[in-house]
């Protein structure tokens, strides 16, 4: 069965893409049934400083074309901060690594690719994906909607930016969405309550909406197992994705690199699993699962 994304554009074009399907209720390689409608795949920040060097990124992007090689993923989507400071030459290093994913990468902005300018961001994203052609838009596939919001400025939101979000929710509604921004907005995560998204129209109008369903960010550089990852916060399922190259909270004494990777199942449960790099046994501690339809 084919399927189609419709990827809305900031623009207001619409490009529809073919896309190959999970193959529904085939037997995999266990030789149990699989009833997965999609699965996606996380690449979290990027960033290291002083050089511009990515190991953990480049580990992460052969550690998920390894799991595609016998694991269906549809996509891999990026959370943004790519490049510290915006600056050329991590641009240059970043898409050496980022061009062997073997996957679809959809990417946003973050607070580091703007402390240059959106141009030079959109020169090196059209090297990733050839399909981007704006900072922010929508996959929209049969049964849930993947929103892409590269925020306006740092990691905030203009009111514009926040309505246009809100009118993509609002447009495929009563379709569950998953929200993939740089930073949640304040207070989520305790662990460093006062960085994130502070626009009001985001927190009153966007996070109230009843089919979102899970708000999916980077930016805080978290160490999984010694913080609150995962939770849910009046209905909306908030879901880190830890940095790659720098781990910040709750200290900078241990790094590991690690992807999520989030299944949506037929009968509506999503699983999110945690792997550190390069070992393809996920950790049962990190799981995460909720429900987007019944």
């Amino acid at each position: 069965m084919n399927r189609i994304i419709t990827l809305l554009l900031l623009t207001g074009s619409i490009l529809s893409l073919g896309c190959q399907s999970h193959p529904q209720n085939e037997q995999t390689a266990t030789g149990s049934t699989d009833d997965t409608v999609l699965r996606v795949a996380f690449l979290g920040d990027g960033e290291p400083k002083p050089l511009a060097e990515f190991p953990g990124t480049a580990a992460a992007v052969a550690h998920i074309n390894s799991l595609a090689d016998s694991l269906w993923i549809d996509f891999v989507a990026g959370v943004g901060d790519i490049a510290h400071e915006g600056t050329e030459i991590q641009y240059i290093e970043a898409t050496k690594v980022l061009q062997n994913l073997d996957l679809p990468f959809y990417p946003i902005m973050g607070n580091e690719e703007h402390n240059e300018s959106v141009d030079r961001y959109m020169t090196y994203a059209r090297q990733w994906n050839p399909e981007i052609d704006t900072t922010s838009y929508v996959l929209e596939f049969e049964k849930v909607a993947f929103i892409f919001a590269s925020p306006d400025f740092s990691r905030d939101f203009y009111d514009i930016g926040a309505s246009w979000i809100l009118e993509q929710i609002q447009r495929v509604a009563p379709k569950p969405v998953m929200l993939i921004v740089h930073g949640a907005q304040v207070g989520v995560y305790p662990e460093n309550p006062e960085k994130g998204v502070t626009n009001e129209r985001f927190i009153q109008q966007v996070i109230t909406q009843p089919n979102l369903r899970s708000v999916i960010s980077g930016d805080l550089h978290m160490d999984m197992p010694r913080v609150e990852h995962s939770k849910e916060l009046n209905g909306v399922h908030y879901l880190h994705i830890p940095g790659l190259e720098r781990t910040k909270i709750p200290d900078e004494t241990q790094h590991t690199p690690y992807v999520r990777v989030m299944t949506i199942s037929t009968d509506g449960s999503v699983d999110v699993e945690t792997y550190t790099v390069g070992n393809f046994t996920s950790h049962p501690e990190l799981f995460y699962s909720f429900k987007i339809w019944e």
